[in-house]
C-alpha cells in the first residue's frame, strides 16, 4: 500500500513539474503515473550500474555528477513514454531537482501519517 502512495505522490509530483516547468511536458496524469513507475523502475536497475560506470568522474567532481545521472535518467524516461516530454538535459536537470525537492516534501507527509 505504501508503495502505491509513494508512486501517487510522485505521479503527483511530475504533474505539478509538468505545469510550472516549460520545458517538461506530460500529457496526462495517466502519463504522470507512468512516468512515476518508469522511474522507480530506471533508479532501481539502470541507476546502480551508471553510478558502478561512472565513480571515478563522480569522486573527481565530488558526488555532483550523480546529479548529470539523475537527468540522465529523466531523459531516458521521456524516451521510454511518448507522452512524456523533456525538451533537453538542462531541463532534466531542473526537473531532477525539483522532483526530488518535492518528493522529499510529499513523502515527509506521508511518514507524519503513519
Amino acid at each position: 500500500m505504501k508503495l502505491i502512495l509513494r508512486i501517487l505522490l510522485t505521479a503527483l509530483a511530475v504533474v505539478i513539474l509538468s505545469k510550472i516547468l516549460p520545458g517538461v511536458e506530460a500529457v496526462s496524469y495517466t502519463t504522470a503515473i507512468l512516468v512515476a513507475i518508469v522511474l522507480g523502475l530506471l533508479n532501481l536497475i539502470v541507476k546502480p550500474i551508471l553510478i558502478l560506470l561512472t565513480l571515478p568522474v563522480t569522486i573527481i567532481t565530488f558526488g555532483l555528477f550523480l546529479l548529470i545521472i539523475n537527468a540522465l535518467i529523466i531523459l531516458m524516461a521521456g524516451y521510454f513514454i511518448k507522452d512524456f516530454h523533456v525538451d533537453g538535459i538542462w531541463w532534466a536537470l531542473l526537473f531532477s531537482l525539483l522532483l526530488s525537492f518535492l518528493q522529499s516534501i510529499l513523502f515527509s507527509l506521508l511518514k507524519e501519517d503513519s
